[in-house]
């Protein structure tokens, strides 16, 4: 099956809301919030945040995920994985009415972590951080504050930073509204003018520093409904 995300660019996560088909229904972005490129001397070091599982889509047809993502300097896109597929592909179980969490991070091919099934109003937190010694980014996802998925992959350097909300495979109904919560980005060196990069589409979130830069935080990224056809 194809993937659940192309590999994106710190520019083509500020474009999340492009549209790219291949072959039958391909792919579709609908709302989100994306900052990025990083100054030329600086990338993200860590990034935390929290999403709050909506219900799934309605019907649940197609092959839908929710994720907050980081486009690298090697071309890759760390991308943590909430997935709503109900027929048991992709590596899910198949169960009706629930999600699909999983670490993963695109290179020439999906990596993955282990997956398990979350209900809507579970929190999962993504959390993000680069390694020194291993030069590598360690990927830790917990559902309700316990470790459910982890993944290390060498990608270079991330450069931006978006959600998305992303089909496949056949339209994917109505997507309910959600919201991520306490969003951190803490950069390599402080990058005072990073919120200039935000942009939206159907999405709503204020960046805020306390530090000239060096670490960005959004209370709430709220993302409006969308219906695929």
């Amino acid at each position: 099956m194809k993937t659940f995300a192309l590999a994106l660019s710190a520019t083509a996560l500020a474009n999340a809301a492009a549209i790219r088909r291949q072959n039958d229904y391909g792919w579709q972005f609908s709302n989100a919030l994306s900052t990025g490129p990083v100054a030329d001397n600086s990338f993200i070091r860590e990034a935390n945040t929290t999403l709050i599982l909506p219900a799934t889509n309605t019907p649940q047809t197609g092959n839908l995920a929710l994720w907050p993502g980081m486009g690298t300097s090697g071309n890759d896109l760390i991308q943590g994985l909430a997935i709503s597929v109900s027929d048991g592909s992709a590596g899910c179980e198949k169960s009706s009415g629930k999600w699909c969490i999983v670490a993963s991070t695109l290179e020439d091919s999906q990596q993955m972590g282990g997956f398990v099934t979350a209900s809507p109003g579970s929190s999962v937190t993504f959390h993000y951080k680069y390694n020194d010694a291993t030069a590598e980014y360690d990927q830790t996802v917990a559902v309700d504050g316990t470790v459910v998925s982890t993944i290390s992959t060498d990608s270079g350097k991330a450069l931006g930073f978006g959600t998305a909300v992303e089909c496949q495979q056949a339209a994917c109904g109505t997507v309910p509204a959600h919201k991520y919560v306490d969003t951190t980005l803490i950069m390599d060196v402080a990058d005072p003018h990073y919120d200039q990069t935000r942009g939206v589409t159907g999405a709503t979130g204020d960046m805020v520093t306390a530090d000239g830069g060096k670490t960005w935080t959004i209370k709430t990224i709220g993302i409006e409904p969308h219906t695929y056809t």
